[in-house]
């Protein structure tokens, strides 16, 4: 078990190192970086939008119940809303459900090429079919997931804001001076950060179990769910190891 585990890890390096070759020719790497950046990430704004919304109106409920003490004050509750949101939802939760929709779509897409023998005939022509394929996705999601997280930190509070008023269990005021109260603009950091790690880290799983696809549409199917689970899985570890760095 520990050898095919090492092995694995060494054809992934090797891969890596195949796709961070010298591109032939940047013009085509632009545009296919165009194209992906619409595909992976301009596609991906719709679930960040609806899930930040009704994530940020849960923990602010949740909040609310959980300090129903007179003695604490309500605007914890948009402090409460604010840290969660930026700490840990809108990196590493978002960064999860983009390894569900965008690495699927990775692993499917470039294994469907391999067993379609689009990519020998890439290979065939001259062309370093995984830096022309990977390359572009590595980048446009390293770009744009960042917009993703800002957008998700201002949608969940949005969100917070409109169910807390609409419910009552906090005021506007209540709820902005929370979310002003011993605020650290280096959690805004933190996330970005953390999220630049986990685009690169599902654009390269997913690509890679994509690219070594062996057989037919079942091992497509077979290679995108690992993507996922493989994904998921060194997203928590990075996300333990980069707070361990950054916050400590």
């Amino acid at each position: 078990m520990l050898v095919k585990v090492f092995h694995l890890f060494g054809e992934y390096v090797l891969f890596l190192k195949k796709v961070f070759s010298k591109p032939e020719k940047r013009k085509i790497y632009l545009k296919q970086t165009m194209i992906e950046m619409d595909k992976l990430g301009f596609l991906s704004i719709g679930i960040v939008t609806i899930i930040s919304f009704f994530m940020g109106a849960v923990i602010t409920l949740q909040t609310a119940y959980n300090i129903e003490n007179p003695f604490l004050p309500s605007y914890l509750i948009g402090v409460g809303t604010r840290d969660s949101i930026l700490l840990e939802f809108s990196s590493t939760v978002i960064g999860l459900i983009l390894a569900g929709k965008v690495g699927s779509n990775i692993a499917s897409e470039i294994g469907t090429m391999r067993v379609s023998e689009q990519i020998d005939a890439l290979e065939i022509m001259g062309i370093n079919s995984a830096s022309y394929l990977v390359l572009p996705k590595i980048i446009a999601t390293m770009l744009f997931n960042p917009f993703l997280t800002m957008l998700s930190m201002v949608v969940g509070i949005i969100g917070g804001w409109s169910v807390g008023v609409f419910t009552g269990v906090v005021s506007t005021q209540q709820y902005i001076d929370g979310i002003r109260y011993a605020f650290v603009p280096f959690y805004i950091t933190y996330a970005l950060i953390k999220m630049v790690f986990f685009a690169f880290i599902i654009t390269t799983i997913s690509s890679f179990y994509g690219y070594r696809v062996q057989g037919g549409s079942l091992e497509v199917g077979k290679a995108s769910t690992n993507a996922v689970v493989m994904s998921s899985i060194f997203i928590l570890l990075f996300n333990l190891l980069l707070t361990q760095l950054l916050l400590s």
